[in-house]
Parts: structure tokens; sequence; C-alpha cells
């Protein structure tokens, strides 16, 4: 082997032993680094701990304890209302047009379209009994209708009202 070979050897191997230490190094770090992160929370212990120092009650006393008392009613009742589909509205033809259009004009699954040769065998049941197969759901030889129309936020009166909207629109 000649002389500039071997240097050229030792030169490689230096810088090859350097790159290794290097690496080495970033690795060290790396697990220092990461050691000194918290480790994940399971959210089951969480949520645990969180129902363990949750106060029991609340006291109310005097005119501001009724006010407390007054504001978190009324936020109990805004969060109820805000469940509600359509805002709470009973009028028929709004929630007709945002929902049971979609079944009702194309007769899919069997849906009745607001034609009214389509509703008698319905409408001789008794308005009772098409309220709460709009209600409740209802499957059969006929079709298959979801409860609520397939919207569990909706309230039984705005079903009822929808009903009689489609009812008193039949062609």
């Amino acid at each position: 082997m000649r002389n500039y070979d071997l240097e050229f050897l030792k030169k490689f191997s230096m810088v090859i032993g350097f790159l290794v230490l290097v690496t080495l190094g970033l690795i060290i770090g790396a697990f220092i680094i990461h050691g000194q992160l918290p480790p994940e929370v399971d959210p089951r212990v969480a949520e645990r701990t969180q129902r363990r120092i949750a106060p029991i009650g609340a006291v109310y006393a005097g005119d501001t304890g009724a006010a407390a008392q007054a504001a978190a009613q009324a936020a109990a009742a805004a969060a109820a209302a805000s469940q509600v589909a359509y805002g709470g509205t009973l009028d028929g033809e709004v929630i007709y047009n945002n929902l049971c259009a979609g079944c009702h004009t194309s007769g899919a699954g069997g849906a009745p379209t607001l034609a009214a040769a389509q509703w008698t065998a319905r409408l001789a049941q008794g308005m009772d009994t098409v309220h709460r197969h709009a209600i409740e759901g209802y499957t059969g030889e006929a079709g298959v209708m979801p409860a609520k129309g397939g919207n569990p936020a909706l309230t039984d009166e705005q079903v009822i009202a929808t009903v009689d909207w489609m009812v008193d629109n039949l062609q």
C-alpha cells in the first residue's frame, strides 16, 4: 500500500469515528430530553380524579345565592333548548323541508309522497297511529319510517306538528 492510501484511510477513519461520536451524542441527548417530558395521563384516570375532587354540592345563601341559582337554572334551560332540533320550532313546513322532504318527495324506503292516494291506508288507521309511527318508527310491508325521521333531537310535538302539516298539504 502506498503512503497516500494510508493517509486517506487514517483521515477517513477519523471522520467515521467523529460521525459515530456525534450520532451517539445525539442519541443520548434524545434519551435525556425524552426522560424530562411528563408522561401522558390516561383519560380514564383523569376523569376519575375529576369526579373524586368535584364538589358535592353548592351553597346558595342570601340574594347572591338566589341570583346564582336562578342564573344556573336559566343556563341549564338554554342548554336544553339548544339541544332541540330546528330551535324548537313547531312549524311543520320548516321541519319537512329540512328533514322529511329527502324521503317523502322521492318515496325512498316506501315513504309516501304528498299524494293523497298514498296516505289513504295510513290515515284509515287513525292519526294517533300515524303520529306514533312517526315518533317511534315503523317497519312494515309498506316501507320503513325511522323514529323521528332519523333525528332524535326532534321533540314529539315537533314530529306531530310536521305530520299534521304533511296531512294538511296532501294533494
